[in-house]
């Protein structure tokens, strides 16, 4: 009761969607304040303990540029927690930064995981947001975020499948009254994607690349059909025959070759999901095909590719990249989610 009572009663709940990639904080009343690459640069001082430099878009600009004493991390990894401190430091940040460091405010805090989380691993993302400031912490799964935030109606008793390519996984999953039916996390995304970018230059190009340039070919370049008139692009990197710095000239159709392994690994998945569909949900997918959400829904082409091997319509959700921020914020205004999330 009251819980009840308190519920509406302090402006400064807040949702996070803690990606692998970038987190994004959204405030009750306020909607998204912050949307900021994962990633933690720190320092050594002589002493050995390390402070932190920054947080966010100014410590990825550090990736892969800092001196030996710097350290620019990212504490995520393929969607759940690959450094305990350093996120619960990131979590703390943000939380500051949303409340203008007005420490003494102890908002109550969702936090959007990947499906799948291991309990060991939910404890670890509750604690990591008790430990930076939380007064109380609710975990809403990625797929459900994803489709709340995509505008499908969850709780109607219709079949919804949405796929969520983030950072470190993909979460498809099923929906229907309010409840994930199938879901299935995969390790495979943005991530593993720009890997096989980098992979393919040192293969094909003899020539290394680092993570931020991967992501900028696949985002400027990269496509997952090929296209009419192929893209080009000037990269930049080190020659790993003469060790000298050097530029190469690559097209979409490059890049078309490197991703394919990645992307069929996710349509893998999607069948899968296909294969163990309940009958009674099997034709409401077919009539309202299936929706992609996250930054790897703007791959060129592709809902095209998707849609020719499984046969059905798939559409990219208006704005993709925060469908999980605000399914995860539209969740702070539902009284019966938030019940149902507090009695997991």
């Amino acid at each position: 009761m009251v819980f009840d009572k308190l519920l509406g009663l302090f402006s400064n709940d807040m949702a996070i969607d803690l990606g692998t990639a970038n987190t994004l904080v959204l405030v009750k009343g306020k909607g998204i304040i912050i949307n900021e690459p994962s990633v933690v640069a720190v320092q050594k001082d002589r002493s050995g303990r390390e402070k932190i430099l920054a947080v966010g878009r100014e410590a990825k600009e550090m990736v892969g540029k800092t001196p030996g004493d710097i350290r620019a991390i990212r504490p995520m990894k393929d969607g759940v927690i690959a450094d305990f401190d350093m996120t619960e430091k990131m979590i703390r940040y943000f939380i500051e930064k949303a409340h203008s460091r007005k420490a003494f405010l102890r908002p109550r805090v969702i936090i959007c995981v990947p499906y799948g989380l291991t309990q060991v691993e939910r404890k670890a993302v509750k604690e990591s947001a008790l430990s930076a400031g939380a007064r109380e912490v609710f975990l809403i799964e990625e797929p459900m975020a994803a489709a709340i935030g995509a505008g499908l109606p969850v709780k109607e008793p219709h079949g919804n499948l949405v796929v969520d390519i983030g950072g470190g996984t993909t979460e498809i999953g099923v929906i229907s009254l309010g409840g994930l039916v199938i879901c299935k996390s995969v390790r495979t995304a943005g991530d593993k994607i720009d890997k096989s970018i980098r992979d393919f230059m040192k293969k094909n190009y003899n020539l290394l690349i680092g993570e931020r340039i991967a992501e900028e070919i696949k985002i400027n370049i990269g496509t997952a059909m090929p296209l009419k008139e192929p893209l080009k692009m000037i990269v930049n990197g080190r020659d790993l025959l003469s060790g000298m710095l050097t530029s190469v000239e690559i097209t979409s159709e490059d890049i078309y070759e490197a991703m394919k392994s990645p992307l069929k690994e996710i349509a893998d998945a999607l069948k899968e999901i296909l294969e163990k569909m309940p009958p009674e949900l099997a034709g409401d997918i077919v009539e309202n095909g299936i929706v992609l959400t996250g930054g790897g829904a703007l791959i060129r082409n592709l809902d095209r590719y998707l849609s020719d091997l499984v046969k059905l319509p798939v559409y990219v959700s208006e704005e993709p990249l925060l469908a999980v921020a605000k399914g995860t914020g539209k969740a702070l205004e539902e009284i019966e989610i938030l019940q149902k999330l507090s009695n997991e």
